[in-house]
Order: structure tokens, then C-alpha cells, then sequence
């Protein structure tokens, strides 16, 4: 696919991609559909991208050809790609902090990603995929339940008891950070855009679920609180509903985000901030440590995606187009 028209996409036949010294090349068996492949299509992201580029950002498969350098891995593992790619020597990536990487990219934009039948990839990218969870568990883990994880276990932390707030609950990330933040031991409201999204949420976990196109959706949140507020908010829209999140937040409160689909700017006052003590903390991709544990948790049966459809390789245009009208419950797949 290459970018031009959003909906207007061509699918065409590649020659093999050729894995280099340190790369593999992995048979995609699942890929999953994310906000990432929207922007590419629109000529969104705020950074320039090569074309014509292949899209696809969350892949699970088999590796089918080594490089030549890699002795880490065999032809025929079942592995789960990390979508941020890093370097691996840097001072960030040298300290475990690959999310910070100071030439990270991103699979599926900066290089070609898992909307195809075949995909090179850094070596070091690879997790093992456990035994337990199929291919389409895997590519719908790879990305926006590791960023979850990422959120809620390296970027802040939740204590027993605890106030979350989720935005979006029946989102990729949404949904995993529910289920995290319940096995966590905190309480957990769940925000959603119609009764269907919001009864999502409620299976998962959420004790309580409020419909935030409604304009007095953050009061609502502060009267299940006893007017206290929460203790984390977990925001992932941007804009008008990232402003409102602070009317949702306690003294001492959290809010962490990794997203802004609804906008980019967030005008604030600055006053209520400082003096109640809140913070915001910005939250990008994923570490290792967090797949791989999103992978461990999914296997041990404590996480588990939503797979709202599974489409062919020719219907992604069917797929992101789903996506773009906002129809989604949970995660979209291609399966080539």
C-alpha cells in the first residue's frame, strides 16, 4: 500500500523481502490494525515518511529465513515483534529503556510493516511467542496491550485500591489496561462512546462505565468517587477529553497518556495543577520487559485481547475503514 487518498489503497505483488546480517524474516500469520495506519494513510504523522510503504505495525508469525549474524533464533520459532524498533545501543536502550531509543523507529512506517505475507525485522525485535496463545492473540497483544503495561507498570504505578480511570475501555489499549489495572488490585471506571462499547468495559472488569459524550461525563466520574477523584487516569484520545480528565483527578492523581486521536493540543490551567499536587506522564510504546511481560500475563490467563474481526490481506481497506468510522470493539487483524 502506499499513501495517497485514505480508502484508496493498492495491494500488489513484492519480491521477497531479503533479511539482512542482523534480521529475520517472519512469515506474518496476524497483524493487527492500529490508529498509526490511519495516519500514515492521511499523511498525519508529524514526521516524513518514505514511499511507497507497507503498513502493519502489530505482527505475530514464524521465522522463515535467518539472517546471516543470527544465531539468537531457528527457522520456524514462533515469535511476537516489538513495533518500536531500537537500536540496542544507545544509552537508553543499554539501560532497558528501548521506548526512548535515540534512533528508535516504527514498524510499518519508518520501514515495512505486516500488512504482507512476509516482513524483515531486527532480530532483537523478536519475542518468543508462548505456547499458549495463538498467532491472532499475539499480533493483537503486540502493541496496544504492551502499551498498557508500558503505562501502567513502568510509567506510573498502581496500588492496591486505587482509582483508574480508562479512557476508551473497549479500545486495544483500553481494553488491556482494564484488565491490568484490575489485576492490580484497583478499583476501575471505564469510559465508552455507546451502551454496546460501555457493556465491553463491564465485562472486563469495570465496576462502573460512563458514556464521555455526554458533556458532564467528568462530574459523573467524581460523584462515583464521593467527589474525590481518581487516582490515575488512563488517557489515550488527546484533546477535549484529555482537558477533562483533569476535572476527573484527585489531589496527588496521575494522569498518564499515550495517545491523541481526538487532538494534539491541550490548552490547561495551570493554577489547580501545582497546587493539587497532580502529575502528567507522557507514555511512548513499550520496553522488552513490557511485551514480554503482556505475553507472560496473556499465557497465565491474566490478560486476554478483545478480537472484535479477523479480515483477509485484500479486505484491509475494509479493516481501516471500520477503524476510521470508530466502530471498533477492541482489535481489528489482517491475516494474509
Amino acid at each position: 500500500m502506499s499513501q495517497g487518498v485514505p480508502g484508496d489503497f493498492r495491494i500488489n505483488e513484492l519480491p521477497e523481502p531479503v533479511p539482512g546480517p542482523a534480521e529475520v524474516l517472519v512469515e506474518v500469520k496476524a497483524c493487527g490494525v492500529n490508529h498509526l495506519d490511519l495516519w500514515l494513510e492521511q499523511g498525519a504523522l508529524p514526521m516524513s515518511v518514505r514511499l511507497p510503504r507497507v503498513p502493519g505495525s502489530e505482527i505475530a508469525g514464524r521465522i522463515a529465513r535467518l539472517g546471516a549474524d543470527v544465531d539468537e533464533w531457528q527457522v520456524g520459532d514462533r515469535v511476537a515483534v516489538q513495533s518500536n524498533l531500537f537500536c540496542g545501543h544507545c544509552e537508553f536502550c543499554q539501560r532497558g529503556d528501548e521506548s526512548l531509543c535515540l534512533e528508535g523507529r516504527l514498524l510499518g512506517i519508518d520501514c515495512d510493516g505486516g500488512f504482507a505475507e512476509r516482513v524483515v525485522v531486527p532480530w532483537q525485535a523478536l519475542l518468543p511467542l508462548p505456547d499458549a496463545l495463538d498467532y491472532a492473540t499475539g499480533a493483537a497483544l503486540t502493541l496496544a496491550a504492551s502499551t498498557a503495561m508500558h503505562m501502567l507498570t513502568n510509567r506510573c504505578e498502581v496500588r492496591t485500591g486505587d482509582w483508574v480511570l480508562v479512557m476508551g475501555g473497549n479500545s486495544g489499549v483500553g481494553s488491556g489496561a482494564l484488565q491490568i489495572a484490575r489485576e492490580l488490585g484497583a478499583r476501575v471506571i471505564a469510559t465508552g462512546a455507546s451502551p454496546e462499547k460501555l457493556a465491553l468495559s463491564h465485562r472486563l472488569g469495570a465496576e462502573w462505565t460512563v458514556n464521555h459524550t455526554q458533556p458532564n461525563w467528568s462530574a459523573e466520574v467524581r460523584k462515583i468517587t464521593a467527589k474525590r477523584g481518581v487516582d490515575i487516569v488512563v488517557e489515550h484520545l488527546g484533546g477535549e477529553f484529555l482537558k477533562q480528565a483533569f476535572h476527573c483527578l484527585a489531589r496527588g492523581g496521575t494522569i498518564v497518556t499515550c495517545g491523541a486521536t481526538a487532538g494534539r493540543e491541550l490548552p490547561m490551567d495551570v493554577w489547580p495543577f501545582f497546587v493539587k499536587q497532580q502529575r502528567l506522564i507522557g507514555s511512548y510504546g513499550r520496553d522488552r520487559a513490557d511485551l514480554a511481560a503482556t505475553l507472560e500475563w496473556a499465557a497465565e490467563g491474566k490478560l486476554k485481547p478483545v478480537i472484535d474481526q479477523q479480515y483477509p490481506l485484500a479486505q484491509a481497506p475494509d479493516a481501516l475503514a471500520r477503524l476510521r468510522q470508530r466502530q471498533v470493539m477492541g482489535k481489528l487483524l489482517i491475516i494474509p
